[in-house]
């Protein structure tokens, strides 16, 4: 992927289920979509595995289409096969963008995140973005990233851990 999302984004979703996705995402989604062309729908993969807990995943149409690759290329018959299967192509769905770039979250997702309606979270992963419910985010990955920092030492660069 040439592009891959990043950044952090504030949005909500209303009693129907709409919601708008951040438009930096909307570019990488359209990069990520081969069948896409200006003015038509853009084609995502909401994942909301159980593996997820509080959180579902989105890719584009590119990336779910390699983790399908992969996954068919690992041994027919073997469990780790059939449990990604399972939890990464069963529990996806396919979605379009509208053009005013939104989705309909249908009831189950919403409440698999704990809400009917109100604030959401948007976090770019490179080669995916979650959605969280804002409250829920803030007080699992946001307290665990500063526990995790905080024993780090005081010089502590993140990026050192890339060895590069």
């Amino acid at each position: 992927m040439d592009t891959g999302f990043s950044g952090e984004f504030d949005g909500k979703v209303d009693s129907k289920g709409r919601m708008s996705i951040p438009a930096d995402f909307r570019r990488v989604l359209e990069s990520g979509d081969p069948n896409w062309t200006p003015g038509s729908p853009v084609t995502l993969y909401l994942n909301y595995g159980d593996h997820l807990k509080d959180r579902l995943q989105v890719r584009t149409a590119k990336e779910h289409a390699n983790i399908m690759t992969d996954i068919q290329a690992m041994p027919k018959g073997d469990k780790s096969r059939k449990m990604l299967t399972q939890l990464v192509i069963v529990q996806s769905e396919r979605m379009s963008v509208d053009k005013d770039g939104r989705i309909v979250l249908p009831l189950k997702h919403r409440k698999k995140l704990g809400l009917d309606e109100g604030a959401l979270s948007f976090r770019g992963m490179v080669d995916h973005f979650e959605i969280w419910k804002d409250d829920v985010y803030e007080t699992t990955v946001s307290e665990s990233t500063a526990d995790w920092l905080a024993e780090q030492p005081d010089d502590f660069d993140p990026l050192s851990l890339l060895g590069g």
